[in-house]
């Protein structure tokens, strides 16, 4: 028998996700302050969620933080939409509004090599921003305090300074699957915070 939710996620969570979400990327964090983890993607078909994909990722150098604060390098604990993409690339085929733009997600000169490549895709986590603009928007509802910027992008072998990465061609096939009118979101923490 299919699940009536996704397993892994504990009604405090679970009350969260809005109605009408009929895609949601769940982020199992491996432990409160570890950087790996592991992203299922689920669907719902009928009133059963259906397992389509997984994939590894990082998180926060620090691991995961219900309470995150700029500089922490932890991730946010939490349920939060999806809506905006971007990235150096061209758009793959994305249903999301898709801002490629060579300025705004270059990395660094200064980053170490590995990091050239992060944002070549990104979509936009919902935590602490304005949804319906660009992922680079710098506005912050909540205060510059409670940190922002944080997305999902190309995995570049450990842990990041908030958000979730994931490899490439995670990335591509999100990118090309998630839908807005399905209302995805990402449920994200570290296995033991989801759960409870």
């Amino acid at each position: 028998m299919k699940p009536a939710r996704v397993p892994g996620v504990g009604e405090r969570m679970w009350q969260r996700v809005p109605a009408g979400t009929r895609q949601i990327l769940t982020v199992y964090g491996d432990g409160k302050n570890s950087p790996d983890g592991t992203a299922v993607l689920y669907e719902k078909h009928g009133n059963a969620w259906q397992r389509v994909d997984s994939w590894p990722t990082h998180n926060g150098k620090q691991g995961w933080s219900t309470d995150h604060r700029e500089g922490d390098e932890r991730s946010p604990v939490g349920v939060f939409t999806l809506s905006d993409a971007g990235g150096l690339l061209d758009d793959p085929g994305t249903r999301f509004p898709y801002t490629q733009d060579e300025d705004a997600f270059a990395s660094p000169y200064y980053w170490d090599e590995a990091h050239w490549h992060d944002f070549d895709y990104v979509i936009a986590i919902d935590y602490n921003r304005r949804t319906g603009t660009r992922p680079d928007d710098p506005t912050r509802p909540l205060g510059q305090r409670k940190g922002g910027g944080i997305w999902l992008h190309l995995d570049h072998g450990d842990g990041t300074l908030g958000c979730v990465s994931l490899p490439e061609s995670a990335m591509e096939y999100l990118l090309r699957t998630l839908d807005p009118k399905d209302r995805p979101v990402v449920v994200m923490g570290d296995k033991d915070d989801l759960k409870a």
